[in-house]
Formats: C-alpha cells, sequence, structure tokens
C-alpha cells in the first residue's frame, strides 16, 4: 500500500501560481499513473493531470498549458505546478495513485485508485 499526503495549497490570485507537492511513502515501487484530482464545490471530481511510470503526462483541457505536472523520483514527491490561475480553479486538490493498466486513459480511472491523499484546499479570487 502507499501514502500519500499533500501539501502547498492556499490562496492566490486569479494570474498567480501556487505549487502543490504530494509526499509518497509506503510500496512506491509499484506502477502507478500518478494522477491529480480535483472537486469543486457542487462538482464531481475530475482528473486534472497526471504521470505515467514512463513518464508521459497527460492534462484535462481546462487546464492545459497552465498546470504542469512532475515528479522527482529520488525524493517519491509529484508535483503540480498551477499557474495564470483562474477564480474557476478554486477547488480541493487531491493526489492519487492509480494502478497501471493498458486500457487507454486509465490514469483517469477513480475506481482502480490503489490510495488517495487527503487533499489540499486551493481558493483563487478575481
Amino acid at each position: 500500500q502507499v501514502q500519500l499526503v499533500e501539501s502547498g495549497g492556499g490562496s492566490g490570485q486569479a494570474g498567480g501560481s501556487l505549487r502543490l507537492s504530494c509526499a509518497a511513502s509506503g510500496h512506491t515501487n509499484s506502477r502507478y499513473c500518478m494522477t491529480w484530482f480535483r472537486q469543486a464545490p457542487g462538482k464531481e471530481r475530475e482528473g486534472v493531470a497526471a504521470i505515467e511510470p514512463d513518464g508521459t503526462t497527460h492534462y484535462a483541457d481546462s487546464v492545459k498549458g497552465r498546470f504542469t505536472i512532475s515528479q522527482d523520483n529520488g525524493k517519491n514527491t509529484l508535483y503540480l505546478q498551477l499557474n495564470s490561475l483562474k477564480p474557476e480553479d478554486t477547488a480541493m486538490y487531491y493526489c492519487a495513485a492509480v494502478s497501471f493498466s493498458w486500457v487507454r486513459g486509465y490514469c483517469w480511472d477513480q475506481m482502480h485508485t490503489d490510495a488517495w491523499g487527503h487533499g489540499t484546499l486551493v481558493t483563487v479570487s478575481s
């Protein structure tokens, strides 16, 4: 089992930047797609950015060109750089370890997620 702990959330102004971190511990040698999800008030949780074991990255259309996902394997830490923030980016952000699969789009599959972090809140004001 892998354990995930997010940090780095907070308040930002529209147009500003934030960086989220997700520290992983436990069975980190397993093959996972590491995914950032977010859930805004009154909305369903959605995938935002993901990075596969081979380093391939995926982004939701709403954040493409503004957010960047990366990882430091030596530190077992996942990052999400949020630039050009918009008020609609306000949400609880969660990192997740999604079990590797050959199914296209598996990184967004919340049903096959082995571990979730507790979440970190991002609030963007206009």
